[in-house]
């Protein structure tokens, strides 16, 4: 099996996460961004954008999460959401992952003819860009597992962190050391997956 195929198979979504990494943070923020920047796009479009958040800011963009579905759970189902965003707040960092909109639609304007194939073709492209950075991240040992909380929280955190209006949130990967090893992975049968034909 190739080095690329192992990789793709160690990548795990890893719910025990903590702070005890032994990489910097200089060094996963480079591993992010080269993996986005080499993630491909249609017509090269480079639509997705990033924003990473450690320390502090992490621990805010999770208490925004935190307040935004406390207006919304029910009160005695809250304990176990508390528990799960308490998860996520303990690990080392955060990485939001929008799909810039302008860009999309420059696209959508410059080729009619494909117009609406550009919004599908950017969350392709987000897609391609998290699935890149989830796995660059578990090569050099950082855990994460992806979160979707978009779009209740959109509003707050475009204002708690200066983002520009035409970026829209797609998803949000939490990171950190691995304090636990992920369950078992079952598979479906590959007959009701897969085809080939000669």
């Amino acid at each position: 099996m190739s080095n690329f195929l192992n990789s793709i198979k160690s990548r795990r979504t890893i719910y025990a996460i903590g702070k005890n990494l032994s990489v910097d943070q200089t060094t996963i923020e480079e591993t992010i961004r080269e993996a986005v920047k080499q993630s491909p796009s249609s017509f090269n479009s480079q639509t997705s954008r990033v924003v990473t958040l450690y320390g502090e800011s992490h621990t805010t963009f999770w208490n925004i999460v935190r307040e935004t579905l406390r207006k919304i759970v029910p009160a005695e189902a809250f304990e176990g959401t508390n528990a799960k965003i308490d998860s996520f707040a303990a690990g080392f960092g955060t990485a939001l992952f929008y799909e810039d909109q302008d860009v999309v639609k420059g696209l959508q304007e410059q080729f009619a003819l494909y117009a609406d194939n550009f919004p599908v073709w950017s969350e392709h492209s987000s897609a391609i860009a998290q699935f890149a950075t989830w796995t660059a991240l578990s090569e050099i040992g950082v855990g994460a597992s992806l979160q979707h909380y978009n779009p209740i929280i959109d509003e707050e955190v475009a204002q708690t962190f200066d983002i520009p209006a035409n970026w829209k949130l797609r998803a949000q990967l939490v990171f950190g050391s691995i304090e636990a090893a992920a369950g078992e992975k079952t598979y479906m049968d590959d007959a009701a997956r897969f085809k080939t034909f000669n």
